[in-house]
């Protein structure tokens, strides 16, 4: 299944000059009013996907920009390039762990009607460790995927062709215990891939087809099989030794899951559903859980010239009850819940709107969630 660098070229309409997108002054700093409902810590971002914390820095992907930054969460808002040089495109997930950084690159894939961006430096579909100056890479994913496919899904037509993306991973979390290395949600595989500091792969956890609601019977890679592919792309730690994992699910609309699974051993002790095409998930210390929904309220269609796209995306909060409220977050992907705060980017997928450029590291505080209108 496409991950929604791919997916978004698809179901949103592009190609809108847009004269009301927030401003662009590349890395700029911005002095927000404490306490705000959103607080803007960095903007001019170039496609922000993933926001994972380490120390007093967040770390972000800049997919359009094929690089990984830091940003100073503690007021300064200043930005840092860690890595760059990684391919228009390409990269979806980072994550620092000591001196290393992990990256999850992917399949390339340019905005939708125009032309095909060229070729990323280090190998698609790959985690890639980034140490003392020097990428390379770690773990070929899609190798994995061809010699093992855990999803069991057909991958190939008679004639040699690819069925579906084979895997193109959206987001890593730090594994924990004595083998290091990464946890990837790699959303064109369908699962939860392990891959240890030495780079050895292994499945860790492969989502169920959906086959409920808008998903029932629909088509898939080939006539035997129907529903919804998973497509797993968001990943956090819980309490109680739980690891959360959002799948966009077709982007059914009310058919995404958030699966929590046990953090040993892959398997579901909860499945929480209702949420639609969701790309993130962040997790509080008494069970409170965000999730971002990027495509919220994006248009089937193409949009007139008055569309406003600042209205696309919200973030749902669920409580340790299940009581849901809402946050309008523009296009989030990336959540991280750190030191008692909510981190998300914003505008992340606004190129395909029009609007380059105009990506977000955004705090979001309670006051921004609102019960459903």
């Amino acid at each position: 299944m496409r991950t929604l660098r791919t997916i978004t070229a698809i179901t949103v309409a592009t190609g809108v000059a847009l004269s009301f997108a927030p401003s662009a002054s590349a890395h700029g700093k911005h002095h927000p009013r404490p306490q705000a409902p959103i607080t803007v810590l960095a903007r001019g971002l170039e496609g922000p996907y993933q926001v994972s914390a380490s120390g007093r820095s967040l770390i972000v992907t800049e997919a359009d920009a094929g690089r990984v930054v830091a940003i100073d969460r503690h007021g300064r808002h200043r930005v840092r390039t860690l890595v760059s040089g990684l391919g228009a495109n390409a990269a979806a997930g980072a994550v620092k762990v000591g001196h290393r950084v992990y990256i999850a690159t992917g399949e390339a894939g340019g905005a939708p009607d125009g032309p095909p961006p060229p070729p990323p430096p280090y190998p698609g579909s790959s985690v890639l460790v980034a140490s003392k100056g020097r990428v390379t890479q770690l773990a070929d994913l899609l190798k994995y995927e061809l010699a093992k496919n855990p999803d069991g899904q057909t991958q190939f037509d008679p004639e040699g062709n690819p069925l579906d993306a084979l895997s193109n991973p959206f987001s890593l979390l730090a594994a924990r215990g004595h083998r290091g290395g990464v946890l990837v949600a790699d959303g064109g595989a369908n699962d939860v891939l392990r891959v240890d500091r030495w780079g050895r792969v292994s499945t860790f956890f492969v989502p169920p087809t959906i086959n409920t609601g808008a998903c029932a019977g629909r088509p898939n890679n080939d006539p035997a099989s129907t529903g919804c592919d998973a497509v797993p792309t968001g990943l956090a730690y819980g309490p109680r030794n739980t690891i959360y994992v959002s799948t966009l699910t077709g982007e059914a609309p009310g058919e995404g899951r958030v699966y929590v699974l046990d953090a040993r051993r892959g398997t579901v002790r909860k499945v929480v559903s209702g949420f639609t095409a969701p790309t993130g998930v962040a997790v509080r210390p008494d069970g409170t859980f965000y999730v971002s929904e990027a495509l919220e309220g994006a248009p089937q269609a193409e949009p007139g010239p008055g569309f406003d796209p600042s209205t696309v995306g919200r973030i749902v909060k669920v409580s340790p009850s299940g009581k849901r409220t809402y946050a309008q977050v523009t296009m989030p992907t990336g959540l991280v819940w750190k030191a008692g705060t909510l981190y998300s980017s914003a505008w992340s997928i606004a190129s395909f709107f029009g609007a380059p450029g105009t990506g977000q590291v955004v705090a979001v505080s309670d006051r921004a969630f609102k019960p459903a209108s």
